[in-house]
């Protein structure tokens, strides 16, 4: 999520810290939320399909509500009024939206949630290899290595150091590859409406109609899984603290703190989520793991200055 950040011009002292404790807290429920649906998953067998027709709907709905009651609200409806805009929020819910949240969850589903949300933080490297071999963009040293980290990075996660063996699932691999992509798409698709509308406008939006779409292949009403108090728990948790009240703090950081440092600190997403993986769900996890999230953690950090570098060598 960190993609969406706005330039925040001068940020007050006392500020940071306000902003450091609110993105941290967003990131930080991403992370454990992933762990949550594993939960769902594996114990209450809970269809991925299900959790993000019901996620996205429900969170979406719930987002609008709140853009609604705040100083922008004239900007939730004034998207539809212009064809571009319409056409590219629908684009993003579809395509954008979907291809996130739906192979991540499933990503999730087929290993666990600590690697398919480190195998999801490779879409700043997918974003680099589409301007390096489509549009025939002109590599830097930085970005080369960055790359070479990353995929040594996932060699890491996906043989824990035995290249002759995968140590997880095949489906985990494929369907977290995929939610990197759907991350990039994500990220970059619905640029021109983001800047005009804002984030919480556009995700809004992304989710109804995302959520909207699913529930033509996994609606809603019939239910698929095993229903308990832990189930319900567990859902409520996916979408309000997962969903709607991570990306609200995320919002609010954006007050308080530059881009590049919302970057950086929303890397606690994954770190978050193996360490929950870890305690809570008692997921194995070796030295080559960590050091698989490791390198791709630097990936993004890298990135992230070397994005800052070139902005500020045209200014």
């Amino acid at each position: 999520m960190a993609e969406y950040a706005q330039p925040a011009g001068r940020i007050r002292s006392w500020a940071r810290p306000i902003g450091i404790m609110l993105v941290l807290n967003g990131a930080t429920l991403w992370g454990v939320s992933g762990n949550a649906a594993q939960y769902l998953f594996d114990t209450q067998k809970i269809s991925a399909g299900w959790l993000t027709s019901v996620r996205m709907l429900t969170a979406g709905f719930l987002l609008l509500v709140l853009m609604q009651c705040g100083k922008n609200r004239r900007q939730v409806w004034q998207i539809w009024q212009t064809r571009h805009s319409a056409a590219r929020v629908i684009i993003f819910g579809l395509v954008g939206m979907i291809g996130a949240q739906y192979t991540y969850f499933e990503a999730v589903a087929a290993g666990n949630a600590a690697t398919a949300t480190l195998l999801q933080y490779l879409s700043p490297v997918l974003i680099l290899s589409f301007s390096i071999f489509i549009l025939r963009k002109k590599p830097r040293v930085i970005e080369i290595a960055a790359m070479v980290i990353a995929l040594l990075g996932v060699f890491f996660l996906v043989t824990k150091g035995h290249p002759n063996q995968l140590s997880i699932a095949p489906g985990a691999i494929i369907w977290g590859l995929l939610a990197a992509l759907g991350g990039a798409i994500y990220a970059t698709q619905p640029a021109s409406i983001l800047k005009q509308f804002g984030p919480g406008v556009v995700v809004g939006w992304g989710m109804v109609i995302g959520g909207a779409a699913m529930s033509l292949f996994y609606p809603p009403w019939i239910f698929h899984g095993q229903w308990s108090m832990a189930a319900f728990i567990g859902i409520v948790f996916v979408i309000l603290f997962g969903t709607l009240i991570a990306f609200y703090l995320y919002l609010a950081s954006l007050s308080y703190l530059k881009p590049l440092e919302t970057s950086m600190l929303g890397c606690a997403e994954p770190l978050s989520a193996a360490l929950v993986s870890v305690v809570w769900l008692h997921v194995p996890f070796t030295l080559f793991d960590w050091l698989g999230a490791l390198c791709i953690i630097g990936t993004v950090v890298s990135l992230a200055f070397a994005q800052k570098n070139v902005k500020n060598k045209r200014k």
